[in-house]
């Protein structure tokens, strides 16, 4: 007998990523086997379950990733977990296009009990109308409880509980407000500052969990016999081996969707590098440059000029090399942070990046390159200023709705570079990954 569930939440910011942290971290403490998810494209949460959880958090992606590949995902990693957690995304129906790719989009795909995270502050008996909406509004979706954020005080409590019984849901606790409750901010989400203690933080919001929520109530509501999935499918083709693959991973390179570098280790031996702090490049066939904050650590990154001529030498001898975002902005020709401070970069792409003015550009993509179609999510506040005879983008980019964004795909030799984070691990969808890699 397991247990699973999808923490969902009435609208975003009620709580949902603190309730994760603590419950997987609460169930780590008993010793049991922790299965991470996260609904949508969110690449920080997922880092921040690892740490919790101590296993690797999955995207569950349902505009990036075909219904097939997410079952098979599923079952591939919750088949070897005592406890399956999924982080939901946003309110739990707001999704892509209506509820199309939402938490409870994804919920219905698996089968999967879904625990309501509900704020409370400011507000005590009305929530009764809101938690019986949540339940009645699609039957497909299981609603198995409700846990209450921000509460008062324990009569506080008491009017939440009524409602919750009078709208039909068992609550299975709440959170207290608490001031230090909460995960400091950056400029893109959630902080990924290594000062941030967040062992400590983790294990004091399991003790309050442990402490104000019925635990093994909620695995009791949750439990099902076993996940009658079929597991991953082999692959459609035998699969190319392409050698040697370096992959930026640092303070400054850190976005990455898990499957993909696991996808990565099909196709070659992956070696990890620092733009940061490395003078030279591993050998590679196929270099991989993701996203990250840069421009946190632009004077450093300026500085390591050995590491911009072993990239410029790879480059001008036709290696290829993917860059997303925060890889592409170091692929430009300097980087200005939000104070104005401009350092030198890499100098591949003719083109400057800035944080001057931070204007927020959000949202999936879909890209059409060459024959091919990619996938993929767009999330900065920085933009580039093209410099004399810029590159133009290969690729039309549109939004999940069909809208015309203007989202560029760069193309300078084999260098792939683009904000768009892209997904490449389910081969239903990857044809042209494997094209880029051995073309």
């Amino acid at each position: 007998m397991k247990s699973h569930f999808l923490i969902g939440a009435a609208s975003s910011g009620s709580g949902k990523t603190t309730l994760t942290l603590g419950l997987l971290r609460a169930l780590w403490n008993r010793g049991m086997q922790v299965q991470p998810f996260k609904c949508g494209p969110d690449y920080i949460d997922t880092r921040y379950h690892y740490e919790a959880a101590g296993k690797s958090s999955v995207n569950l992606d349902l505009f990036m990733m075909s219904k097939e590949y997410i079952r098979s995902l599923y079952s591939k990693y919750s088949t070897k977990a005592d406890v399956t957690v999924t982080e939901g995304v946003m309110g739990l129906f707001d999704g892509y296009d209506g509820m199309l790719g939402s938490g409870a989009d994804i919920a219905r795909l698996l089968d999967i009990p879904v625990i309501l995270v509900v704020n409370a502050k400011s507000s005590a008996y009305s929530v009764a109308p809101l938690i019986y909406g949540f339940k009645h509004f699609n039957k497909t979706i299981k609603i198995a409880g409700v846990i209450f954020n921000f509460v008062a005080s324990e009569n506080h409590y008491s009017f939440l509980k009524q409602a919750a019984k009078d709208a039909g849901i068992e609550s299975l606790g709440y959170i207290p407000k608490q001031t230090d409750m909460e995960i400091p901010s950056r400029h893109l989400g959630l902080t990924m500052d290594n000062t941030f203690p967040f062992d400590l933080f983790t294990n004091k919001i399991a003790g309050i969990i442990e402490k104000h929520i019925d635990i093994d109530r909620l695995l009791e509501l949750t439990r099902f016999m076993n996940i009658n999935r079929d597991v991953l499918s082999k692959s459609k083709t035998k699969l190319p081996h392409i050698g040697q693959i370096a992959v930026a991973r640092d303070e400054a390179f850190n976005f990455v969707y898990e499957e993909n570098i696991q996808y990565l280790h099909k196709l070659g031996k992956v070696v990890f590098f620092s733009p940061l702090h490395d003078p030279r490049l591993p050998d590679a066939s196929f270099i991989y440059l993701p996203g990250g904050y840069p421009e946190l650590y632009s004077e450093k990154l300026s500085g390591n000029t050995a590491m911009h001529k072993a990239i410029r030498q790879y480059i001008e001898q036709e290696g290829k090399l993917l860059a997303e975002c925060g890889g592409m902005m170091y692929l430009c020709d300097s980087i200005t942070d939000k104070d104005g401070n401009t350092f030198p970069m890499a100098g591949i792409l003719n083109q400057c990046a800035t944080m001057e003015p931070m204007k927020l550009r959000l949202g999936y993509r879909t890209l059409y390159y060459s024959e091919y179609e990619m996938k993929g999510h767009e999330f900065h506040y920085s933009s580039v200023i093209p410099q004399k005879q810029p590159l133009s983008s290969v690729a039309k980019a549109f939004t999940a709705k069909g809208v015309t964004a203007e989202t560029p795909l760069y193309r300078y030799k084999n260098v792939l570079a683009g904000y768009t984070h892209l997904y490449w691990a389910d081969e239903t969808t990857n044809d042209w990954f494997i094209h880029y890699l051995t073309s």
